[in-house]
């Protein structure tokens, strides 16, 4: 459990530092530059999630039940990842009506991707990934949103771009369910 910990931080410490210390932040990277904060960040974030990814499963082989969701959930969690995937691909396909309205489509879909997870699982390591996920994502939300207004951004989209993301987040969402999802993570959504 102690590396999934660690791994919990380091992940959450880069992804948080607009949250927590963006004045810390900004001087890193007015001394030493965009690409050398960039690479650093990667790193971390990179050797965080590792550790999340080897702790985690580590915490499956002798999991600590803390309750027992009923089987409907497993169905209902991987329903909810359907518009998950569907903001993750709005955050990347320029000029979206999502991405304008909502902002943050990506930190949108990964609270909706926690909290599905948090539904279907009842481990103590499922709490700790999915809940620490979740609760980062709310901040991350809520310190984005606030910055954008603080700065004026307006984002104007389409709704053409949107039929683009949500063909995009639907593929991939049947794609990453029907095939991937069993053979990385070892559990079948729909079985």
């Amino acid at each position: 459990m102690t590396a999934f910990i660690i791994g919990l931080l380091l992940f959450f410490s880069t992804h948080s530092s607009r949250i927590f210390a963006e004045d810390n932040r900004n001087r890193y990277i007015e001394h030493y530059g965009m690409m050398k904060w960039k690479l650093a960040y990667s790193i971390v974030s990179l050797i965080g999630f590792a550790l999340i990814v080897w702790g985690y499963g580590q915490m499956r082989m002798d999991p600590v039940v803390l309750w027992v969701p009923p089987m409907w959930t497993h169905h209902l969690a991987a329903l909810l990842t359907l518009p998950a995937f569907v903001l993750l691909a709005a955050a990347y396909v320029p000029g979206t009506l999502i991405k304008a309205r909502i902002g943050h489509p990506m930190v949108a879909g990964v609270k909706l991707w926690a909290l599905s997870h948090l539904i279907a699982n009842g481990t103590l390591g499922d709490v700790l990934l999915f809940g620490s996920f979740l609760a980062w994502a709310i901040m991350d939300f809520v310190s984005s949103r606030k910055r954008d207004r603080a700065q004026g951004v307006v984002r104007e989209g389409r709704i053409a771009r949107d039929a683009v993301a949500l063909i995009v987040g639907l593929v991939g969402w049947f794609v990453f369910v029907r095939y991937l999802h069993l053979s990385l993570i070892g559990v079948a959504p729909f079985a």
